[in-house]
């Protein structure tokens, strides 16, 4: 769930004696998760035309190979930029890209952009339950090379209220649900509109904590590597 871009690298990225750590997003809610679980990113937003991404892929892609290949192009998109731009320090890193979507009858919802969406998502939304999917892919650098992939969905169910139209106004005029997954958040003024989820709670935020470490596994890293990060990819601070 963006809020924000950011086209710079910087930050934190290392633990002693693990690799660097690059988050592909500009979501703040992601790296609010990463942090708080122990993690100092580096964050490095792609340019990826989600459009494009998901039109090329061929009909009848499953709703969680959509979101995976969003994310998988995300990851793709800042690794190649990290080993065209910043060769001589990439010598050991993972780059982990995301991407959320809220599937509600059988249709995915991303980012509704302007009031008028939001509301209509709303009015569907309302006093109902929906899944909330996010895509997830991890690539390891090594020596200026994409040497591991992998790449895995999660879906927690969300069960929303039904705000009041009060609510709902005072909601969509804080700007909040315009720049998010399906129209709301979990961790901010939309989670007072959550009765409840089934399933991993960081996932719902933009990021999940116990896939990101099964996929690292993957890829040859363990987490706790990763915790508290001390050197930098770059110069120039990220937020």
């Amino acid at each position: 769930m963006t809020a924000s871009r950011s086209d710079s690298v910087g930050g934190g990225g290392r633990a002693t004696g693990g690799p660097a750590f690059v988050l592909g997003s500009a979501s703040p809610a992601r790296l609010q998760v990463l942090r708080s679980a122990g993690l100092d990113p580096v964050v490095r937003v792609s340019q990826v035309d989600e459009d494009a991404v998901a039109d090329a892929l061929p009909a009848g892609t499953a709703p969680e190979g959509v979101v995976c290949a969003l994310a998988r192009a995300k990851a793709e998109a800042v690794a190649t930029a990290l080993i065209a731009e910043h060769a001589d320090v990439v010598a050991d890193c993972v780059v982990v890209g995301c991407d959320s979507m809220l599937l509600v009858d059988g249709e995915l919802q991303g980012k509704p952009l302007t009031p008028e969406v939001a509301r209509k998502r709303w009015a569907v939304m309302a006093g109902r339950s929906a899944d909330l999917l996010t895509g997830h892919c991890v690539l390891r650098v090594r020596d200026s090379r994409i040497v591991a992939e992998a790449s895995d969905c999660t879906g927690t169910t969300v069960h929303f209220t039904t705000p009041t139209a009060a609510e709902l106004d005072a909601y969509i005029a804080t700007a909040e649900p315009l720049q998010v997954a399906g129209a709301f958040t979990l961790d901010g003024r939309g989670g007072w509109f959550v009765d409840r989820i089934d399933g991993d709670p960081s996932s719902v935020i933009g990021i999940g904590l116990p896939l990101v470490r099964r996929l690292l596994g993957d890829v040859g890293v363990v987490v706790t590597q990763l915790w508290v990060g001390g050197t930098q990819l770059g110069s120039d601070a990220t937020r």
